[in-house]
C-alpha cells in the first residue's frame, strides 16, 4: 500500500476531475491504497490545506468541468520556506509521494522540487496541447470542440449580414488551438503565434472572397498571433515577475481589416469558454489513462516523472524532459499544408 497526495494546479481545464477519479478509482478499489487531496494548487502543501479523498466524496466527478479540489497559481519558490514546508507536509501526512497534475508552469514547479528530492510524478494538463514529451493532453480536445461549434455559429451571422468575423482564441506561443478549430470550422484565414502574419495578404485573402461573390469571412486567429516585425498584442502591462496578459489582436485585427476593405468587421473573445465545461469522451479517456498511469508509477517508485501519451500506450518521461521545450506548430507540417491545400490563408 502507498499513501499518494494530488493537486491540480494552474488554470482549470476539462478532465481534472476524470484525471482525480482514476487516481482514487485506481489506488483505493484495485490497491487500498489512500489518497489525500491537497487545496488551490501547490498552495495546499505549503499550507497543510487538504482532505481524505474516497470512492465516495469522488463519485459523480467523471463528466464535471473544473476541478474538486480548487487551483491557483502559488509558485512554492517564490517563498523562501516554499519547498521546505511542501516536504514537511508530506511528512506530516505520511505521504510515500504526490501526483502533481498541470502545465507547463506547475510541472515546471514540480521538476525542481524533484530535483531537490521531493518525490513527485506529473500528469500533463493544458488546453494548448503545447507540451512537447506528450503527443496529447486532456483538454485539448475539449476547447477545439467548444472553439469549433462557436465559429460554427459565427458563421450564420456572418453570412447574414455580409460580415467579416473576427475570433480571438487561446494560445500565447503555440497555436494549436486556433488552426485545429480554424480548419475544422472551415475559417478563411487561421492566424498562429508561429507564423507571424501581413495585414495585407489577409486582407487580400477577403476581397478574394468578395470578388467570387462569397461576401462573409471568417478569420480565426490565436491570442499570440502578431504581424510581420511586430509584437503580441497585450491586454495589459505585465506585472514584476509574471507574464504579460495577451489580449485584443482580434480587435486589432478586425480594425485593420474594416479600413482597408471597407466591409463592416466584428471581433470575438471566445476566452475562457474555451476551458470550461464538461470534458468530451475523448478527453474523458485521455484522463482516466493518465491518472490510472500516474498511480502505476506511483506504485513502481518511479517519481521525478511524467505521465506521456504514446499511442497506443501511456509512458514515463524524465520531469526535466517533459518542460525542456514547448510543441510549437511546426509551419511546414501536415496539418498546416492540408489547410493551405483547402485554400485556408496564414497570412504569410
Amino acid at each position: 500500500m502507498v499513501r499518494i497526495g494530488v493537486l491540480t494546479g494552474g488554470g482549470d481545464c476539462p478532465g481534472l476531475n476524470a484525471v482525480i477519479r482514476a487516481v482514487v478509482r485506481r489506488g483505493i478499489d484495485d490497491h487500498g491504497h489512500e489518497i489525500v487531496g491537497f487545496k488551490d494548487g501547490w498552495r495546499g502543501p505549503i499550507e497543510g490545506a487538504h482532505e481524505e479523498l474516497s470512492v465516495e466524496s469522488t463519485r459523480g466527478i467523471l463528466p464535471r468541468g473544473g476541478t474538486i479540489l480548487g487551483s491557483s497559481r502559488t509558485n512554492p519558490f517564490k517563498r523562501d520556506d516554499g519547498p521546505d514546508a511542501i516536504r514537511a507536509t508530506l511528512e506530516s501526512l505520511s505521504l510515500d509521494g504526490l501526483i502533481a497534475i498541470g502545465g507547463d508552469g506547475s510541472l515546471r514547479i514540480a521538476c525542481g522540487l524533484a530535483e531537490k528530492g521531493i518525490p513527485i510524478i506529473g500528469v500533463p494538463k493544458t488546453i494548448d496541447n503545447d507540451l512537447a514529451a506528450t503527443v496529447a493532453s486532456f483538454g485539448f480536445d475539449t476547447a477545439v470542440t467548444t472553439a469549433t461549434d462557436a465559429i460554427d455559429k459565427l458563421h450564420s451571422t456572418a453570412e447574414s449580414h455580409e460580415r467579416v468575423m473576427v475570433v480571438e482564441l487561446m494560445g500565447r506561443y503555440c497555436g494549436w488551438i486556433a488552426l485545429s478549430a480554424g480548419i475544422a470550422g472551415s475559417a478563411d484565414v487561421i492566424l498562429l503565434p508561429e507564423i507571424p502574419y501581413r495585414i495585407e495578404k489577409v486582407c487580400e485573402k477577403i476581397m478574394a472572397r468578395e470578388a467570387s461573390g462569397r461576401h462573409f469571412s471568417m478569420v480565426v486567429c490565436a491570442e499570440g498571433a502578431m504581424p510581420v516585425g511586430g509584437e503580441m498584442t497585450l491586454l495589459e502591462k505585465p506585472e514584476p515577475g509574471r507574464e504579460a496578459r495577451l489580449g485584443g489582436v482580434a480587435d486589432k485585427v478586425a480594425r485593420a481589416i474594416e479600413k482597408r476593405t471597407g466591409k463592416e468587421t466584428r471581433s470575438l473573445v471566445l476566452g475562457h469558454l474555451q476551458r470550461g465545461g464538461m470534458p468530451t469522451a475523448f478527453d474523458r479517456m485521455l484522463s482516466l489513462r493518465f491518472g490510472a498511469a500516474a498511480v502505476r508509477l506511483a506504485e513502481e517508485g518511479r517519481w521525478g516523472t511524467m505521465v506521456a501519451y504514446d499511442p497506443p500506450d501511456m509512458a514515463a518521461v524524465p520531469l526535466a524532459e517533459a518542460v525542456a521545450s514547448l510543441k510549437t506548430v511546426p509551419v511546414d507540417c501536415d496539418t498546416v499544408r492540408t489547410a493551405r491545400e483547402l485554400g485556408i490563408s496564414f497570412g504569410d
